[in-house]
């Protein structure tokens, strides 16, 4: 099994002298410094689904491998000129996987069915419905052209031809055209590991008597669920309160378990956020003030040779940050490639003002063919995020929205592998 080399602890550098990131900056950062990190493995088809291909893969056979029938009729040798037409029916018929071992004469038809190879002698066929047959000969009317209703050979993939690229995530569909070219396996990237880890004091475990200043952890489990729904492998890594001991325990044990890690909470520079003080410490950190609005403060680091996305601790931030920057960096690492979210321009339903400096997600959804959005920005309002079906983005400059402006919408579904 192959194994691509490591990143390198640098691989999150920014420029020195970066204060306030742009989102776009940020991201071609991360862009240009990673590389995927998954291993390669050949897999029968029907454990292929949703895996990354890890190389250009070719048709082993023509599709279709003979020239065959598209319709139920009779099959003889074009073209036929205008006119009224009868023809001699030679005895036998051609069916699917049944194929008619003789020649037809020329100036003869015979019966043929739907995707039957085509007999020697026959290049065109004529729909049952436009023929009188009384068993001896057909009766038609012309003019028809040489090849209609007939496929050629290969028209559709040629063997040796490249069926799919480098870095497409198989679908059901592409398991049909595999099967179709002789493919009874792919090469495909294993699966990105992605572990998740909640931090802080406050949090417990649904189920929980919450006691007083506690909350439940709300994170994990949309982490995890999202991850899923991208296509990565998730791996629950629980709760660690904020000691940093523990969490560097926990940080150790993950380590060797998954390809990435995703925390959420201590990410940014206070006294009990320990995320980026233990990989200022004991790993390789950047602090990443990401001039987006929700989700500023963005840790990035290795930890023994395992990428750390450390995560704000709320989880409007957090899962902007997730589907804005993590979501095109692991389908890196994972060998699809970098995918940017793809959006689209609908008309607003709301107004908004916004300041220059910085780029704002709102959580949105479309109704009526317009775009609205959450009635309040604040990132402790959980319920949006399960209210909205999407997010408007609005750019870094300054902007007056109002009703009717065309605004760019992603939906959720676009952040998919």
């Amino acid at each position: 099994m192959i194994k691509p080399p490591p990143l390198r602890n640098d691989c999150f550098a920014l420029p020195a002298g970066t204060h306030w990131t742009p989102v776009d900056e940020a991201l071609a950062t991360l862009r240009d410094r990673l590389a995927p990190i998954t291993g390669i493995e050949n897999l029968p088809l029907d454990q292929a689904l949703g895996r990354v291909l890890a190389a250009d893969v070719t048709a082993l056979r023509s599709n279709p491998p003979l020239p065959n029938s598209a319709v139920d009729g009779y099959g003889f040798a074009g073209p036929i000129p205008e006119g009224a037409q009868v023809l001699p029916l030679i005895e036998g018929r051609a069916a699917a996987g049944i194929p008619f071992e003789g020649v037809v004469p020329a100036g003869s038809a015979i019966r043929v069915l739907t995707g039957a190879a085509l007999p020697s002698g026959v290049d065109t066929v004529i729909l049952e419905e436009d023929v009188t047959c009384d068993a001896i000969q057909v009766a038609f009317h012309g003019p028809l052209k040489k090849g209609a209703n007939a496929r050629r050979a290969g028209e559709d993939v040629q063997s040796g031809d490249i069926v799919f690229s480098k870095g497409r995530v198989v679908t059901s569909a592409d398991l049909a055209l595999a099967a179709a070219t002789g493919l009874s396996e792919l090469p495909v990237r294993e699966q990105l590991r992605v572990g998740v880890l909640s931090t802080g004091d406050e949090l417990i475990e649904v189920g929980q008597e919450a006691g007083k200043g506690q909350i439940y952890d709300a994170n994990r489990p949309m982490l995890l669920g999202l991850l899923r729904q991208m296509g990565f492998a998730a791996v629950d890594l629980g709760q660690v309160k904020d000691n940093r001991d523990a969490l560097e325990a926990r940080l150790n044990s993950s380590a060797s378990k998954v390809d990435v890690i995703l925390t959420s909470g201590g990410a940014s520079a206070g006294d009990e956020d320990h995320v980026s003080a233990l990989l200022t410490e004991k790993g390789a950190v950047q602090h990443w003030r990401i001039a987006l609005k929700p989700g500023r403060p963005l840790a990035l680091g290795m930890w023994q040779g395992t990428p750390v996305f450390g995560l704000p601790g709320n989880p409007v931030a957090a899962l902007v940050c997730t589907l804005i920057f993590a979501r095109p960096a692991m389908g890196l690492m994972a060998g699809a490639g970098w995918a940017a979210p793809q959006g689209f321009l609908v008309p607003a339903n709301f107004e908004k003002r916004k300041k220059p400096g910085r780029r704002e997600y709102l959580r949105a959804r479309i109704r009526n063919d317009q775009v609205e959005v959450f009635a309040s920005e604040g990132s402790g309002r959980i319920s949006g995020l399960s209210w909205a079906e999407g997010l408007v983005e609005i750019s870094d400059d300054a902007a007056h929205i109002q009703p009717g402006d065309r605004v760019r919408f992603i939906p959720y579904s676009s952040f998919a592998m």
